[in-house]
This record gives structure tokens, C-alpha cells and sequence, in this order.
């Protein structure tokens, strides 16, 4: 039976975040029809089993092993039924009105294939992710080396993060982030699922890009919001997740821009995104964890959920 919206939440040992993304979900407020597939990537925690007690509605899908981020979505996109296709991440929490919102947004924007809503991080700041630019090498490199810090209105210096654009008005973007992002199916029909070679990080700058190719239009919609938790502590980053984010740059540069520079530029970025990945590094190795309070909004955002975030949900 076809639904209006297919939620596809992936999960990586996060069963308290995820059961609280859920709740959030279920006490939404909706005149529209939805279902919720779960995929979690061979957690070791007991996910599989309290989430599947809990919420025996959900769609679940147990991989044997951890396939990822995108491989593990397209696999919830292969059984979703609904005209619209969610991607939300597990630790996230949505406000009552945010899905009903959201889909009646693109039921009167045909033109759009996919649109993403404001999203705050836990000390009540902006989840920059949220509106994009492409990571052209200019825009990367401005960004990179703080030029759209030092000239945040300057549009020329924040080609990526749009920093000069103001996050509670709406506007067409080039990218959203995978935390949140509500596209139509007939889009993803259209383009394909997420690239697989990407393995976190990278494939919704990705999409995006793939999505707009094919004409179809992207679009920040801050009238309402989730929060996202992913700031809920600073901490160590295990050396993949910091390996698979530079090497989500080298991809998506090939891909999609390698072929319009000379070996110059080309270089110029590779060597650029080395001297990135071993900074951070280095970064990241002087690390001294820390907690970070979460906000009230968060629900049951507990103890026990605040230790859980320490967990990298995309990996």
C-alpha cells in the first residue's frame, strides 16, 4: 500500500537516540499517511531487539555487517512505498509540526525535488549544513582557510556555507544535509539512490548535485525546525571518521569537478585536502573530551543519551 512519506532512519549503536527520534516522530502532528523503515548496520548494542519491542510498527532492516551510510539508506529507499522519501538521522528530534510542514511545502512546489529545514544544534546554534553551496575549489578554499569567517557578509567568501544569508528566510540552495532531507520519489527515480561509494559524509553533497543536474529544485525552509544532537560533546573522532570525511573531498572533486580544472587546481586541491586530513589529525589527537549540555528541547534527551552521542551515527 502506497504512503504519503517513507522515513528512513539508520542506526549505528544509537538505540536511546534512536528511540527518541522515533518518539518525536510518532508524536508528530499529521494529516498525511507515513511509515518508518529503520536500518540499523549490524549495531552491537541491543538496537535490534529494544527497538524492535518498542516500536513494532517500524520497518526494520538488521545488516550483518556495517555497510555504510548510503548503501544502508538505498536499501531503505528499495522498500519505501510513500511519494516522498525522508532521510533522518537518528539523532535527531523533530518538533510536533516540522513533517506536516515539510510535506505540504513540496505538495505546492512541483518544481522541487527536495527541501530541508532549519536545523539546530544542541547549544541552539545553527547546524551550518543546513543550506549550502557546492564545494567548488574556490568556495573550499575560502572556506578552508577562514576567509568566510573574516568576511562573513561577503557572498564571493562564503560560497559554501551561505554565512551571508540569513537562516530564517527561505531560499533555493545548491545542498542540504543527509540529516534531513525530504525528497520526492519521482526525483530519486529519476537520478538514482545515493552513491555507494561514498561511505559517510560526501553523498548528500552528492545527491544534491545529481538532483539539480537533472533540473529539479533544492530549497531551505526554515519555517520550521529539528535539532540535531551531533554537538551533544567534543571528543577524540575514531581515525575513520576522520579518514572517510577527507576522502568524501577527494571523491566528490573528482567526480563532479576534476574534468573542468587543469592538473594544476586538480593538484592544488588534492594536496590541499592532505594537508586538511593531517592537521586534523594532529587536531584531533590533542583532543581533550568535554561535555556540552544538551538544550530542554531535546525531549528525553538523558544522562544516558548524552553518553550515547558520543557515538559517531553515520559511520
Amino acid at each position: 500500500m502506497n504512503v504519503d512519506v517513507s522515513i528512513l532512519i539508520l542506526n549505528y549503536n544509537t538505540c536511546r537516540l534512536t528511540m527518541d527520534c522515533l518518539r518525536s516522530v510518532y508524536d508528530s502532528e499529521t494529516n498525511f499517511s507515513y511509515e518508518i523503515i529503520l536500518i540499523d548496520n549490524n549495531s552491537h548494542d541491543d538496537s535490534v531487539e529494544t527497538i524492535s519491542r518498542e516500536f513494532p510498527g517500524v520497518m526494520l532492516i538488521a545488516n550483518q555487517e556495517n555497510i555504510g551510510f548510503a548503501r544502508g539508506n538505498n536499501q531503505g529507499i528499495e522498500v519505501a512505498s510513500g511519494r516522498y522519501v525522508l532521510l533522518l538521522n537518528s539523532d535527531t528530534v523533530v518538533r510536533r509540526d516540522t513533517l506536516e510542514t515539510m510535506v505540504a511545502f513540496m505538495d505546492s512546489r512541483p518544481d522541487l525535488g527536495a527541501s530541508g529545514c532549519k536545523v539546530i544544534l544542541p547549544d541552539g546554534s545553527l547546524d551550518k549544513a543546513c543550506k549550502r553551496g557546492f564545494p567548488t575549489p574556490s568556495a573550499s578554499f575560502y572556506y578552508a582557510f577562514g576567509f568566510s569567517k573574516l568576511f562573513p557578509d561577503r557572498p564571493k567568501f562564503n560560497g559554501y556555507q551561505l554565512g551571508y544569508l540569513d537562516p530564517d528566510l527561505d531560499y533555493p540552495v545548491d545542498c542540504l544535509v543527509g540529516a534531513f532531507m525530504l525528497l520526492r520519489r519521482k526525483t530519486i527515480d529519476q537520478v538514482g539512490g545515493l552513491d555507494e561509494e561514498f561511505f559517510m559524509y560526501g553523498e548528500d553533497l552528492d545527491w544534491c548535485y545529481r538532483i539539480k543536474e537533472a533540473g529539479w529544485g533544492i530549497h531551505y525552509y526554515p519555517q520550521t525546525s529539528i535539532i540535531h544532537l551531533k554537538g551533544g560533546s567534543a571528543r577524540r573522532r575514531p581515525f575513520k571518521i576522520v579518514y572517510e570525511f577527507h576522502r568524501a573531498m577527494i571523491l566528490f572533486h573528482r567526480k563532479h569537478y576534476s574534468k573542468r580544472y587543469n592538473s594544476m587546481i586538480n593538484g592544488a586541491v588534492y594536496a590541499g585536502v592532505g594537508v586538511k586530513f593531517t592537521v586534523s589529525l594532529l587536531r584531533n589527537a590533542l583532543t581533550v573530551p568535554k561535555t556540552v549540555p544538551l538544550p530542554a528541547q531535546s525531549l528525553s534527551a538523558s544522562a544516558d543519551t548524552r553518553t550515547e552521542s558520543n557515538t559517531e551515527v553515520r559511520l
